[in-house]
């Protein structure tokens, strides 16, 4: 008889803290292309390389990440290392999958306000991006085999892709009516309650939860109360603190919903970068590996450049960091045993494979907005009905070289099964080559 741990599935070999540090390590280094592109990428490495996590537990922990503020992917990879090794699993998944990113940002940030603009950046990760577009297609080819079981769930990610990509709903909303979807569909069919279900009900005890949750909170609260007592809370450090923590609670619906609430704060109510700052920074966390609210940093290092100087644009960049990811600690540590023993629960369990339809819906629109903007430079719209619109890119403005790229490197994947990493560097070479032709033609 095969053991089965609290967190982990049967019948699937469990890494070692070092074989789970390198993979994660992996994962922080390749991570381009924004949460599709690093939800891929850990679904490409965890579940169908290492085969460490099963389909159905990878797709229930990014559901439950679906439903959190803050970056889901970087909670994906701590729910992944929680599952696979408790919390020093999470904390190295967790922690691996930013400290590669945030370094080349921090870099990116100082040369950017010593220097001015990076043009040779591009060069390289124009190429990255082809790659990313691949490797979300194929996560999205994937998970939709698994995923769409039935007519129910293909038509719950159809309605969720036409009401993300052409109404532009909001993301908690269509989570919120795809999981109660799910609940009534479940009272149609059988729920046989056998005794795994029985105990599974057993969630963990609310003294528990609530001193985990103590535990994170005050490691993430620490350096926010430490800089409003020892320098006054209109100091820019305790500012960064204050502004970055708020958002890590109220911006639900992943990082494109961030950013929005972001601008709005850094730029127009506290003035601390101008708008084509703010596009610059959100250009450079686009051409580096890792999440793309590591643009969070950039805002903190102009908030302090600005201020004073370096060292306090290092600390206000530390701060944003900090306060942007920690939370995640907090809500896998504290909600992820809960979460995993919903998942047996019949009613929980439809909800749940309902958001998993929704989520490929998401998935799908970001992958479309994401082929649309790299290969044509210019997207029109057309009116619909009920404040809809329809992106139409112009044919005129298609970019043949990134259309080339694209189709080059779905060739590589979909028909030569390339590796990530061989993916990654022979696109970035492929983009520099292209760009260094016709530069000089």
């Amino acid at each position: 008889m095969q053991d089965i741990d609290e967190n982990n599935s049967p019948s699937l070999p469990k890494p070692t803290l070092k074989e789970l540090t390198s993979a994660s390590f992996r994962v922080g280094c390749l991570g381009f292309g924004g949460p599709a592109g690093q939800i891929a990428l850990m679904h490409r490495i965890f579940v169908d390389e290492k085969k460490w996590v099963d389909e159905d537990r990878y797709a229930h922990a990014l559901n439950y990440c679906m439903l959190l503020p803050g970056p889901e992917a970087q909670q994906l990879a701590t729910y992944v290392g929680w599952l696979l090794h408790g919390v020093r699993g999470g904390i190295i998944a967790g922690t691996l999958f930013i400290v590669p990113g945030a370094l080349v940002v921090f870099l990116l940030s100082w040369i950017y306000m010593a220097a001015g603009h990076l043009p040779l950046v591009s060069a390289a990760f124009f190429g990255v991006k082809a790659a990313v577009f691949a490797l979300v297609a194929e996560a999205m080819i994937r998970i939709g085999k698994r995923a769409l079981k039935g007519h129910h769930a293909v038509l719950i990610a159809i309605l969720s892709f036409v009401a993300l990509f052409f109404w532009s709903a909001p993301f908690p909303l269509v989570i919120l009516v795809a999981g109660l979807i799910g609940v009534v569909l479940n009272k149609f069919g059988p729920s046989p309650v056998t005794q795994e279900v029985a105990d599974a009900a057993q969630s963990p005890s609310l003294a528990k939860t609530l001193a985990t949750a103590a535990i994170w909170g005050t490691a993430w609260f620490a350096p926010v109360i430490g800089a409003f007592v020892a320098l006054g809370p209109d100091h820019p450090l305790a500012r960064v603190g204050r502004l970055f923590s708020t958002l890590a609670v109220v911006t639900f619906g992943g990082a494109y919903a961030t950013l929005a609430y972001l601008k709005q704060q850094a730029v127009e109510v506290e003035g601390w970068l101008t708008t084509n700052q703010m596009l610059d920074g959100l250009g450079l966390a686009e051409t580096t590996p890792g999440p793309l609210v590591l643009v969070n940093e950039y805002v903190g290092f102009v908030a302090g450049w600005s201020s004073g100087g370096f060292w306090l644009a290092s600390l206000c960049a530390l701060m944003a960091a900090w306060c942007t990811f920690a939370p995640s600690f907090v809500w896998i540590f504290a909600g992820a045993p809960l979460a995993e023993r919903l998942r047996r629960l019949p009613a929980a369990n439809a909800a749940l494979k309902a958001v998993t339809a929704a989520v490929l819906g998401v998935i799908a629109n970001l992958a479309l907005w994401f082929a649309m903007h790299l290969m044509f430079r210019t997207i029109q719209t057309l009116e619909l009905p009920g404040k809809g619109e329809l992106p139409l890119p112009d044919p005129q403005t298609l970019d043949w070289k990134a259309a080339l790229l694209c189709v080059s490197a779905c060739v590589a994947v979909f028909r030569f099964q390339t590796g990530v990493l061989t993916l990654i560097i022979g696109s970035a070479v492929c983009g520099v080559a292209l760009t260094l032709i016709f530069a000089c033609t």
